[in-house]
């Protein structure tokens, strides 16, 4: 159905007056004379029949229709101005929406993104929040997920499989001798993932129930990531989620034991869109860097600072 709308112009010109009490300054604003803002307000007024200035010698005054006209038009305005700047700085080129949580995304996938861009500077990657716990959403390209499978519809391909590993700062490892010795530390916990530390423990040979001097339990990885680089404690980590921080020395591992978790990371996506341009570029550069990944912690078992055990199957 065609809208039956006044003069654009008219309201461009009526809406810079009344935010500036003034048609000099309207004008100014809009590039065009007084006489002009002037006559296209009049225009505007005869088209709604009614006034929308109070005219005085030296001011104008805003009717009461004047004032709720102006208002609505003020947002209108604003925001047609921030759809035309967020259309305007869409890029032309692929675009390629990630699900992803975002202890991965902020300690692993964002810092190697720089790279991806270098190789494919034509694709555009956006970020949505994912993750194990969260819904995939079907207008997402791909997801990244922790799982035993693919989700129902959905093709998988395994990235590294899910190994943990406890860290801490250096100085904070340098009073640990040995598991048991966590019985004498602050240990940081995810409240979501309660089985993580036993399951270490038991892959670490301590069968019995582990009770530490201290506990911190925090919402999500990110946090407890975080708390561990700060000295709060010893966290119990994914290998992805500090393979960065070790490398630099950041945290280290204090025990030579990484514990294999069932299930793996996941890259996940509809078979629909496995020829996407988009999707096959990241997918390429993607398994190179978990073949990256994977190294790190290859590399931290061949120099015998972390010995690989298999934990619990369940």
């Amino acid at each position: 159905m065609m809208r039956r709308l006044p003069s654009l112009n008219g309201l461009r010109a009526f809406e810079a007056t009344g935010r500036h009490g003034s048609f000099t300054a309207a004008a100014r604003e809009l590039n065009v004379t007084q006489t002009a803002v002037s006559r296209l307000v009049r225009l505007l007024e005869d088209r709604l029949g009614f006034p929308l200035f109070r005219r005085h010698a030296n001011a104008l005054e805003l009717t009461a229709q004047g004032q709720a006209l102006l208002s609505g038009l003020t947002d209108a305005f604003d925001s047609i101005a921030r759809l035309t700047e967020s259309v305007t700085a869409m890029r032309g080129g692929p675009v390629l929406t990630v699900g992803v949580g975002p202890t991965l995304a902020v300690t692993w996938l964002i810092p190697r993104l720089a790279h991806f861009y270098r190789s494919h500077p034509d694709v555009e990657v956006r970020m949505a929040t994912g993750g194990a716990t969260r819904p995939v959403r079907d207008d997402w390209t791909c997801t990244i997920r922790r799982d035993t499978d693919a989700l129902p519809g959905y093709n998988a391909e395994c990235l590294f499989p899910s190994t943990v590993v406890p860290v801490c700062t250096p100085k904070l490892a340098s009073t640990l001798r040995s598991p048991d010795d966590l019985r004498n530390a602050t240990l940081i916990v995810v409240s979501h993932m309660p089985n993580e530390w036993p399951h270490w423990f038991a892959a670490a040979g301590l069968r019995s129930p582990v009770h530490p001097a201290g506990e911190v339990s925090f919402e999500s990885n990110v946090m407890a990531m975080q708390a561990a680089l700060d000295g709060v404690g010893v966290a119990i980590a994914q290998i992805p989620y500090v393979s960065d921080a070790l490398a630099a020395g950041r945290l280290v591992a204090p025990f030579p034991i990484v514990a294999h978790t069932v299930g793996g990371w996941l890259l996940e996506y509809r078979a629909i869109r496995k020829e996407d341009p988009a999707l096959l570029a990241f997918r390429g550069w993607l398994h190179q860097e978990a073949d990256r990944a994977r190294q790190v912690e290859n590399m931290l078992v061949k120099q015998g600072s972390i010995e690989r055990r298999e934990g619990p199957s369940a």
